[in-house]
């Protein structure tokens, strides 16, 4: 006897969000066996058949992902995912122009999408880059290139991390952009700034090779390693309260005085609370993490890898920070994906 209506809708949304939670749990061959199941049921279900081109991405399949990911924008060329996730493994793959060619068509399909953005901006700094080491190779006498490929490989060194959007190319498996966008602008100097310390990036990643750093060994302040500590320390706990859905450790994380795009507090906190606790799972990994204090001011820059239900991208991220009286960090700016 054929299941009626009301118990498929429902066997189904089961399934799914079983299988969203296998996915953020990082079980991608259980949620791939599920996902074939339910494929094997319903071939055309454009959701299911993305969440599968996921599943490979993260199971290093890369082929199999992109050959998923080109016929779903073949039979649906209004989704932009897609071709964001296509732009991803072009760029993990080193293919830079058809990389840009999937983002292009993503802004294309959806004008509003920032992460295709953020990473189509990743994408044309890997090119600059190829750019500049090719003009360096033919002609090193040009001492005006050299500054330019440190500076681009600086940004693509210190800040990354992974999903589906087009993100670094050649560091995180399941992300197609590469460098970190143009850093945030560093907080005015005044005339005796304390010592500023930096750390170094979390986790190395696979970018062109890179110039030789030779950066001096200085002995740095304790306090000064302390706030670094502090200011890391403040990143991942804004990270993991976005990932439990935490709206209100989520907020606690930012100025009191943060209204981000929205004009109004009350506005952020309706746009971003619409957006967060509207997902069944949200996972937020940062990697790269690279922090710079200068009194109670920091900049910390990092790869961001988002996952939910919905969608799954990694895009370039840098916080501005700033110390409370009460001697917390909190988000003073924020400029990258999210």
């Amino acid at each position: 006897m054929a299941l009626s209506a009301v118990a498929q809708t429902a066997q189904s949304s089961a399934e799914t969000v079983e299988i969203q939670r296998l996915i953020k749990d990082g079980q991608h061959a259980q949620a791939l066996k599920l996902i074939d199941e339910s494929l094997a049921k319903n071939p055309k279900d454009p959701q299911m058949r993305f969440r599968r081109g996921v599943a490979l991405s993260m199971l290093d399949r890369k082929a199999e992902a992109l050959n998923v990911f080109q016929k779903l924008v073949e039979d649906h060329p209004e989704m932009p995912a897609p071709y964001n996730n296509m732009a991803v493994i072009y760029g993990a793959q080193g293919e830079y122009d058809k990389a840009r060619g999937a983002l292009e068509r993503a802004i294309r399909t959806n004008p509003a999408y920032a992460t295709a953005y953020q990473n189509l901006g990743d994408v044309y700094a890997q090119l600059a880059s190829q750019a500049y080491s090719k003009a360096l190779q033919l002609d090193k006498s040009d001492t005006s290139v050299t500054p330019k490929l440190a500076l681009l490989r600086e940004l693509t060194t210190g800040t990354a991390t992974s999903a589906s959007p087009a993100a670094p190319a050649k560091r995180d498996p399941v992300v197609a952009a590469a460098p970190a966008p143009a850093p945030a602008a560093a907080p005015s100097p005044s005339p005796a700034p304390p010592p500023v310390t930096t750390t170094k990036p979390t986790s190395p990643t696979a970018t062109p090779p890179a110039p030789p750093a030779s950066p001096a060994v200085v002995a740095k302040p304790a306090a000064t390693a302390n706030s670094v500590a502090d200011v890391e320390s403040a990143v991942k706990t804004w990270a993991a309260a976005w990932s439990k859905r935490d709206m209100q450790g989520y907020f606690a994380a930012y100025a009191s005085d943060y209204v981000g795009k929205s004009g109004t507090r009350k506005a952020w906190e309706q746009n971003r609370r619409d957006r967060i606790a509207s997902r069944q799972s949200i996972k937020v990994d940062i990697s790269n993490l690279h922090v710079t204090v200068n009194g109670d001011k920091a900049i910390a820059q990092f790869r961001q890898r988002y996952e939910s239900d919905t969608l799954s991208n990694t895009s370039s991220k840098t916080l501005q920070l700033v110390k409370t009286s009460n001697g917390r960090w909190v988000i003073q700016q924020e400029s990258g994906g999210g």
